[in-house]
């Protein structure tokens, strides 16, 4: 974990917030290159969006096997893959996007791919799906290293919600976190926990701008991640790219507020915009190597930790605890 203060490296990044259309590839991939040639205008080299953004998000639990069977793809061969893989290329810019992966035997991932410059991919299977009883959580980090010389992990949205997954992610050498979710104005029981947004509000935005404005920075958007996303960042010692859906998800409306987090967990650049938009920060490594999370994790006691590993016997599927909520 040691690092050189006088670290010289940067890296110019961007995080989107987009409205996906359900099952519409073509309509979001537009979108996604029309964000990916702005950002290059501004010299971006690693651009994060949203999960489950080229399929659709939300409209997926309610699918039968036979169609979510003919949306989802083989990821690396699969047209959306080569499609990012191909952008990346064209912009010298590492990309990443989500979707729902055909995996072998015909089982269903929730995806997210990230695209390089260099040609090659990399995939994570998000490791507590819950949008689909057909839809399998992963069993592997995801942590490699770029082309622009960072190394960076993938964790998806609920995936960021368990510390472990982060720690372990920054133990694997993790410099960026790349955390893109589908997440805000969620559907719950627990007043402390977010809340749906009145889609009336949605669509008179530009009428009362004011009104959806405080729906995405109060408690069901922006208010509620600043109880933990920053600490993810800070306890960890790494950046973090938060991206997001915004906007109407099946019925839900995402709460958008993509940011980017510095390894102290302060926030580097952050929209609260009610529509499609793009934030850009520069990541100064120099802030890493003595960055609190980093020296703490120095002082760690592994030897003391190996009850993390044993089952309580208050575990619980993903999905049974988010259709409780």
């Amino acid at each position: 974990m040691k690092g050189n203060v006088e670290d010289k490296r940067t890296l110019r990044v961007a995080s989107v917030q987009f409205e996906s259309a359900p099952g519409r590839k073509e309509a979001n991939f537009r979108k996604i290159e029309a964000f990916v040639e702005r950002a290059a205008r501004q010299n971006v080299r690693l651009i994060v969006f949203p999960e489950c953004c080229i399929t659709g998000y939300w409209f997926i639990r309610n699918l039968s096997v036979e169609v979510l069977a003919q949306m989802a793809e083989p990821i690396f061969d699969g047209p959306s893959s080569l499609r990012l893989i191909e952008l990346a290329k064209k912009f010298r810019m590492t990309i990443g996007a989500g979707l729902v992966e055909a995996g072998p035997a015909d089982t269903f991932y929730n995806s997210y791919v990230v695209a390089m410059s260099d040609g090659s991919a990399q995939r994570h299977r998000k490791l507590h799906a819950f949008e689909h009883l057909s839809i399998r959580s992963g069993s592997e980090f995801t942590v490699f290293d770029i082309p622009d010389g960072f190394r960076v992990g993938v964790l998806i949205c609920y995936d960021c919600n368990i510390i472990e997954n982060v720690r372990l992610t920054a133990l694997q050498g993790a410099e960026i976190l790349i955390a893109p979710h589908q997440t805000g104005g969620c559907r719950s029981k627990n007043p402390h926990l977010m809340g749906v947004i009145e889609r009336r509000i949605w669509e008179n935005r530009r009428a009362d701008p004011d009104a959806i404005e405080r729906e995405l920075r109060g408690d069901k958007g922006r208010g509620w991640l600043m109880r933990w996303l920053p600490s993810r960042a800070h306890d960890n010692g790494l950046f973090l790219i938060f991206s997001n859906g915004v906007g109407i998800d099946d019925d839900e409306i995402r709460t958008g507020n993509a940011m980017i987090l510095d390894p102290y967990g302060r926030i580097l650049a952050e929209t609260w915009k009610a529509d499609d938009d793009m934030v850009i920060a520069d990541l100064d490594a120099s802030l890493l190597a003595e960055s609190s999370g980093r020296r703490w994790m120095r002082a760690r006691r592994p030897q003391l930790y190996g009850p993390l590993t044993v089952p309580t016997g208050k575990e619980c599927d993903t999905r049974k605890l988010k259709f409780e909520e």
